[in-house]
């Protein structure tokens, strides 16, 4: 270790600090992750809360401030109330957010009022307690970090051993119980996961903040990669970046380390849910801007080229004939000659008239979807693109489809 430390160009303490972050925010991005998908991130936080009182007696027991001890005791503590709360939730009438509520919110107080009967009991070896709350990155040493990363290969091995049995469990519980998977021990084992990653942040970030370190790497990861094992690596990844770069600015301002992790995690989740490609918030907004833009433009190609076989149109006349907004129509028509399908006259350009085809046509498969669908028998539960019905379907599915319509359209002008 003091030859790692060497080849840090830092401070011989912030070198240790950082070292230590990054044991802490690999392991948390890694464990968090299995929370996060199981829709249990929560239980981190209670479980983080619950060392709080594990700490308490841990030094009533002992009469000591060793941290051996006392991480002995938060684990415990945290382990105790993560089964409580898989307990509670196989309670019939009770939720596993109320379960989560109860467990959090009772494990906490007790260590508040543990602290504070310590507090003022007078022992003049209670003081440094209360930084378990917040965290107090300046006061890891050397064998933290040992034991820290000691904790990860520990987790991380767990991982890799367990990683196809993890991942039936998590993504469909009911195949792996037919399956005969032990899913109880696979919960115990996720309970196990995140109590390490709970040991090794309290001296870094504290146990109020600690949730944000289970749940931030997990989440930023799983708006890039879909499946389990690169979501693993990524939020392992960015785990060690986030704590990494919290240490560091901390270092650098003079700020409390723990807070500032939390900050920065904090924004890097925000931030990936916000402008993820492909999956994030801003994303699917323009996208669905985008569609219907499409929809727009499409439907008063359409329009205008029926109207303009009947003679000249208006922006006017053809908004009555669309049912829609005069500006809903001009912001199209903008929109159309801007791509060069209509002239200032209202009249379809040659591509404006191939594009009214192509509307036209991909109006009549959707409409022959919704009739006929059903028909097609196809072999899995795939459902059209209003925009793309041949690019959704298949080519040939679309064909059937578009033979149907006009065969009703055929008996529609017999009759």
């Amino acid at each position: 270790m003091s030859t790692l430390l060497d080849l840090i160009p830092l401070p011989g303490t912030t070198s240790i600090v950082v070292l230590g972050a990054l044991a802490l925010g690999i392991t948390a991005g890694v464990v968090g992750s299995f929370a996060v998908l199981q829709s249990r991130s929560l239980v981190g936080d209670a479980m983080a809360h619950a060392a709080l009182p594990g700490i308490a007696v841990a030094f009533i027991i002992s009469g000591t401030r060793d941290p051996a001890t006392l991480t002995v005791g938060a684990a415990v503590a945290a382990a105790i109330a993560a089964i409580l709360i898989l307990a509670l939730e196989r309670t019939p009438r009770l939720r596993s957010d109320a379960a989560i509520g109860v467990v959090l919110a009772g494990a906490f107080s007790t260590g508040i009022v543990l602290l504070t009967w310590i507090t003022g009991s007078g022992r003049g070896d209670q003081g440094g307690l209360e930084t378990y709350l917040f965290g107090q990155a300046a006061g890891i040493v050397q064998a933290d970090v040992i034991t820290a990363f000691v904790l990860m290969a520990c987790g991380i091995l767990t991982v890799v051993i367990l990683h196809r049995v993890l991942r039936a469990v998590i993504f469909d519980r009911s195949f792996s119980a037919g399956a005969g998977l032990p899913a109880r021990l696979v919960d115990g084992t996720s309970v196990l996961l995140l109590v390490l990653a709970v040991v090794i942040g309290l001296r870094m970030v504290g146990a109020i903040l600690m949730v944000v370190m289970l749940i931030a790497p997990g989440v930023t990861a799983r708006q890039f990669v879909r499946r389990l094992a690169p979501m693993l690596v990524l939020a392992g990844a960015l785990g060690g970046a986030i704590a990494v770069s919290g240490a560091l600015t901390s270092a650098a301002l003079g700020l409390p380390t723990g807070p500032v992790i939390a900050l920065i995690g904090t924004g890097t989740a925000v931030g990936a849910v916000l402008l993820a490609p492909g999956r994030g918030v801003v994303w699917n907004a323009r996208s669905r801007m985008a569609a219907r833009a499409r929809l727009r433009d499409a439907e008063i190609l359409i329009a205008l080229d029926r109207d303009t076989q009947a003679g000249a149109t208006t922006a006017a006349s053809l908004a009555d004939d669309v049912g829609r907004t005069r500006r809903w129509v001009d912001t199209g028509l903008r929109s159309l000659r801007r791509r060069g399908l209509v002239d200032p006259q209202l009249s379809l350009t040659d591509a404006g008239r191939r594009q009214a085809t192509s509307a036209r046509d991909a109006v009549l498969a959707w409409t022959a979807w919704l009739e006929h669908g059903w028909r097609l028998g196809l072999p899995d539960a795939r459902d059209a693109n209003p925009l793309d019905v041949a690019g959704s379907l298949g080519a040939e599915m679309a064909q059937q489809l578009t033979r149907m319509a006009r065969e009703d359209e055929a008996r529609a002008a017999v009759r």
